[in-house]
Formats: structure tokens, C-alpha cells, sequence
């Protein structure tokens, strides 16, 4: 998520908590977890004062009570035996405030990590949206009494316009018919922050869903309807920072729970302080845990129990919701030492889980630090994959703005892959909810958007689509609101929808289907979801790259320049000997492999080689 700052100081300190109950994080748990241990967070008035919490279910151990500086919070750890059985029941809580807490362990979803968190690979197609920006489902929620944020305008890129979950599932058939086979969505947890909560990346219950979006019902009911499909599911997830009306920092647990700071400090933005074997600690540190904005309070992971928090409401949301793959915010602002415990912990629990982050780094040295890589270094990341902003940055990007490059970027760029233990796990892009979109930074070259799309499609790795880029959306992202635009028939007062393709021009159409054509190819070609890669180095404005395997050569031939281009095919021989033809994969035709061709400008090829 990229920052905005609009700063304001912040005094910390620990504010009167009275209510009559008490809150425990997890809110419940399961039997059968490969992991034993839970540590509970307690959270009343005074609950700090108990002497003494006990049970008598069968199963269930108390190990050690932990009081802290707050005495609203108790951290109480919990050993869960193999024996112990799925049912309901309470802590006794006595010494100071006297009360019995209601608990409940739960059966472990069905398949225990076979039929979710399946992990997303090069073989998924990923479909990015921001809820309150996709569809209006549940006209019923788009306000919700008592939240703070009651705003809900249209015509305003900054307030809500009441998207939801509801609306993603009453369109799941326009995504699958598209070829995608993974959502992704914009956090969904809680953010009942006073303005600016589109995006919801600053949460202020981890344990709660936003009830504009739908509640955890509707979670669950996308996560159900998804895996019903054979698709997935991804949640985005945010370790460094919540939202400044976050319970836990408004009555924080202890002064550590966040970095503080004598007034307040932002990151310097350098990513190469973490890793930087010349570099001064307090640079480091202000990477690490400098605050976004005011508004952004940032978490210090290095505290135990924030960490534990942080682990085990990772580990609740897969178990609860049914999650797929794990997307990562802000990940190089996050102390990574952690990073490699959380990613582990879910590892641990489901061996096929996988998890990107938003590694926005200039550098393929950069970026392959925060992933599983092949360079001597002290410390080791154990993350899947990364969000590929050097393909994008340095690659698709100069390639096809200005006057291009002529795909030596993309070269370049791919070059480097000697650095991951397996590229395919990076999620590759063409734009996001950061950035300028695609079509707009292509100057609205429809033929450049769909070189992009090709590219996006065929190239090594996970493909992302930000939503709306297969109908040609477009702004800029100076505001940021510009690239968050409301998907065209998303609301039943819409005279547009690309679901009906009611009121789509001729070009919108036309890269609809480009996209659909493509995706559903994607699916079924073996050679590009998980197949070698051979790239050319680029010769006059044209890129060309393989991606075959023992059943299948797929041949791409990007032409980015402003003329024609001949191609004399027997420079590719490495790759195409023993076969006779080319077959188009968008408009069928077939080119002879024995004969020069001449590809248009501004237009990439996908070809299947055939004997």
C-alpha cells in the first residue's frame, strides 16, 4: 500500500477502559492443529488483576498467566492435546475481577488443508479488486449505525460506495468465464476508521470483518462458493501497521506494542538498509519502524505477544475462512525475522500454503532478498514468492511507454531469475490500486494494452489482473482514488456493465474477449502454467520468448515498435526444430515455420507450434 501523509502528533498513552465483558483473541480455536500451543489475549476492565484462570475441560492446559503493564489485558498460555474433542466451555477467572469466559474449540474444516489453503502457483490466474469498488450486492449495508465512517458518495474517489462481498459472488460467473481461478481482494477485516476506508488497510479488529463488506458470513459464503468452483481464495493481509482506532492501540496492552517514537518519525523508504552490509542501524531501524501517517500506528513484531497475535490470527483466518494463499502488505517495512517465523507457522499447519508480499523495491538484488533466493546472505528469507514490480518497473513498462525499449528490459529483468530459488512463484503485474493503470500509462494505446495483457499471460510467474483492466478502466495515480474507479456495472443504476457488456464500445469488447481468450487458453496449456522459458535477446523493437515443455512449445513475439517487422523464423531453431507451423491462438491462422513473416506493429503473437 503506498503511504499518504497528513501528519498530526500523536501522544501515547493508555486510555480509561471500562466494560462490563471480556474479549479473547482468538475468539476460538480447533482441535487437531499441528501446533499445541495458543496464547489467549484477555481483554476487560482490570482483567489484569486475576490471580487465577482455570479449567476443567478435558484437553485443555493452562501453562503460564502473563500480566503485562496494561491491567485491561492477561495473556494466558494454553496447551490443546491431541485428546481434547471439539465442544464449548469456560475459564474461571478469579483473584480481583470474577468471571467465567465462554470458549469454544472447533472440528477443523473438512479436508484439514486439502480443500483450502491450497496455495496459489503459476498455475492459478489471479483477479484483483477492491471490494467497495467492484459491486453492490447488499444495498442493506453500504452504511452500517455506530461506525464511524458513515460516509457514501458516488461521486467521490475518497468515500465509500458500498461494494461488498455479495457483489463479488453474484458475479463469480464473469470471473470464472474470464479464466480466472484466484481472488484476491483488498483487506476485508474491520476498519471502522473515521474516513478513507475503501481500502482497508487499516484495520482496527483483525477478528472482525467488515460488516459493510458483508460480515464474516459473506466471507465465508465467497470462500464456500469459490472452492465449490475449483477456485481459490487469497487475503491480503497487513503485519506493520493498523489503524489508529485499533482496540489495541487505544488501549494498548503495553507501551512496546508499537515502535515508538519521541514525536513522529516516517521510513526512510530503504529497502536496502535491511540488507546493506555497509549500512548504519538507525537507518535500519527507521525503515523498519517509522509509522506510514499518524493515522497508521506501526506494530513492533519484535515484542513476543504482538508476534504470537499476529501468528495466530494468520493461522485463524486460514482455518476460519477457508484461505488459499497469503498476500503480504508492506512487506520490506516488516521486521523480517518475524516475517520468517509467521511464514513457517503457516507453512507448518498447511505444508501447501503460499504467500507473496508487496516487495516495491528498485532492483532485482533488492527483491530477491525478501523471497527464497540463491545469495549468500546472512539472513535467509523463507518467503514463496514476491510481487514482481522489476518485471514491471523494468521490464513490460519501459518496453511499452514513450518510445520503449524494445524489450531489453524484459531481457534484462529476466536475466536475473539465477537469483530465486523458483520465479514462478513472483506475482507478475501490469498495474495495481497503487499505480497508474495500464491502459493509462500505455498513453491509451488499446494494441499496446493488449502486447501487456499477452505478456502478463505468458510470461513466467503468477499473473495478477487488477480489476477492470480487461474493459480498458483507466487514471491515474495522482490521487490514488483515480485508480479505484467503480467497476462498470457493479450498481444496479449502472448504464454500462462489462458483466452484460450492455453499453462496452467496440474496443472495450475487443480486449474483453482478448483477455477471456487468452486466460482460458492459459488454463489448459501445460507449457506456459508451469513449463521452461527461453527468451531471445531482442533485435529491432521485437522480443521473443518460449515457454515449452515435454507436450507443448508456445512461441510469443512481441513487436513494440511503430513498423512492421520481418522474422526470419530459422533464428529461433534451438526451439522450433522438429516442428512445421505456428497456430495463432487469438484468430486461429496458421503461419509456416519454413517462411519469413512479417508481424504488425504494435501487436505480440501467441503461437502453438505444431509438427
Amino acid at each position: 500500500m503506498k503511504p499518504l501523509f497528513y501528519f498530526f502528533f500523536l501522544l501515547f498513552s493508555f486510555q480509561i477502559f471500562a466494560q462490563g465483558n471480556v474479549d479473547v483473541y482468538p475468539t476460538h480455536w480447533w482441535t487437531g492443529m499441528k501446533n499445541k500451543s495458543l496464547q489467549l489475549m484477555l481483554h476487560g476492565s482490570n482483567i489484569g488483576n486475576a490471580t487465577t484462570i482455570s479449567t476443567t475441560y478435558p484437553g485443555v492446559t493452562i501453562k503460564k498467566i502473563n500480566k503485562v503493564e496494561n491491567k485491561n489485558y492477561l495473556f494466558v498460555d494454553v496447551v490443546i492435546a491431541d485428546a481434547a474433542k471439539p465442544g464449548s466451555f469456560n475459564f474461571k477467572v478469579s483473584g480481583g475481577p470474577v468471571a467465567n469466559i465462554p470458549y469454544e474449540l472447533k472440528a477443523r474444516r473438512k479436508g484439514n488443508g486439502t480443500a483450502y489453503a491450497q496455495g496459489v502457483t503459476s498455475s492459478d490466474f489471479i483477479y484483483l479488486l477492491m471490494p467497495d469498488r467492484f459491486s453492490n450486492g447488499d444495498y442493506s449495508n453500504d452504511k452500517v449505525a455506530g461506525m464511524k465512517d458513515q460516509s457514501l458518495n458516488r461521486d467521490s474517489i475518497y468515500l465509500r460506495h458500498g461494494g461488498d462481498m455479495q457483489g463479488v459472488i453474484n458475479h463469480l460467473d464473469y470471473l470464472q468465464d474470464l479464466g480466472v481461478t484466484t481472488l484476491w481482494m483488498t483487506p476485508v477485516l474491520e476498519n471502522d476508521m473515521p474516513n478513507r476506508t475503501e481500502h482497508g488497510y487499516a484495520s482496527t479488529n483483525d477478528y472482525k470483518i467488515d460488516p459493510r463488506l458483508g460480515g464474516e458470513t459473506a466471507y465465508k459464503d465467497l470462500s464456500d462458493d469459490l472452492h465449490k468452483r475449483g477456485m481459490k481464495l487469497i487475503q491480503d493481509v497487513v503485519y506493520n501497521h493498523v489503524g489508529l482506532y485499533n482496540f489495541t492501540v487505544q488501549d494498548m496492552p503495553m507501551k512496546d506494542w508499537l515502535h515508538q517514537w519521541p514525536t513522529f518519525t516516517k521510513p526512510n523508504y530503504k529497502d536496502q538498509t535491511q540488507f546493506d552490509p555497509h549500512g548504519a542501524q538507525v537507518d535500519k531501524k527507521k525503515m523498519a519502524d517509522g509509522w506510514f501517517t499518524n493515522e497508521m500506528p506501526d506494530l513492533n513484531q519484535s515484542n513476543p505477544y504482538v508476534a504470537n497475535y499476529l501468528i495466530q490470527h494468520a493461522i485463524w483466518s486460514v482455518e476460519e475462512f477457508g484461505v488459499d494463499g497469503w498476500r503480504i502488505d508492506t512487506y520490506i517495512y516488516v521486521d523480517q525475522n518475524f516475517m520468517n517465523r509467521c511464514n513457517q507457522a503457516l507453512i507448518d499447519e498447511y505444508p501447501r500454503m503460499t504467500m507473496f508480499g508487496e516487495a516495491w523495491v528498485q532492483g532485482t538484488v533488492n527483491q530477491a532478498y525478501f523471497t527464497r533466493n540463491n545469495m549468500n546472505t546472512p539472513f535467509k528469507s523463507n518467503e514463496t514468492g514476491v510481487c514482481d514490480f522489476q518485471c514491471l518497473f523494468s521490464g513490460i513498462q519501459p518496453a511499452l511507454t514513450n518510445n520503449g525499449d524494445g524489450g531489453n528490459g524484459l531481457y534484462q529483468t529476466l536475466s536475473n531469475d539465477l537469483l530465486y530459488q523458483n520465479p514462478m512463484n513472483n506475482v507478475i503485474f501490469l498495474d495495481n490500486h497503487d499505480m497508474t493503470r495500464a491502459y493509462s500509462q500505455y498513453g491509451e494505446d488499446k494494441d499496446k494494452l493488449k502486447i501487456g495483457i499477452s505478456w502478463l499471460l505468458t510470461e513466467r510467474g503468477t499473473p495478477e489482473m487488477y480489476y477492470g483492466t480487461e474493459v480498458m478502466m483507466k487514471g491515474v495515480s495522482n490521487p490514488d482514488g483515480l485508480v479505484r474507479l467503480d467497476f462498470p456495472g457493479g450498481w444496479k443504476e449502472d448504464k454500462k456493465s462489462a458483466f452484460t457488456k450492455e453499453g462496452l464500445s467496440p474496443d472495450e469488447l475487443d480486449i474483453l474477449s482478448y483477455t477471456k481468450t487468452l486466460a482460458n487458453f492459459r488454463k489448459s496449456s501445460s507449457a506456459i502454467k508451469t513449463g521452461k522459458m527461453m527468451q531471445y535477446v531482442p533485435d529491432n523493437n521485437v522480443y521473443t520468448y518460449f515457454r515449452y515443455d515435454g507436450k507443448q512449445t508456445i512461441m510469443i513475439v512481441m513487436n513494440m515498435g511503430n513498423d512492421s517487422k520481418t522474422i526470419q523464423t530459422d533464428q529461433f531453431s534451438e526451439r522450433t526444430n522438429g516442428f512445421t507451423k505456428a497456430r495463432n491462438i487469438i484468430n486461429g491462422t496458421t503461419n509456416n515455420l519454413n517462411e519469413p513473416w512479417e508481424i504488425p506493429a504494435k501487436t505480440s503473437w501467441v503461437l502453438e507450434l505444431m509438427k
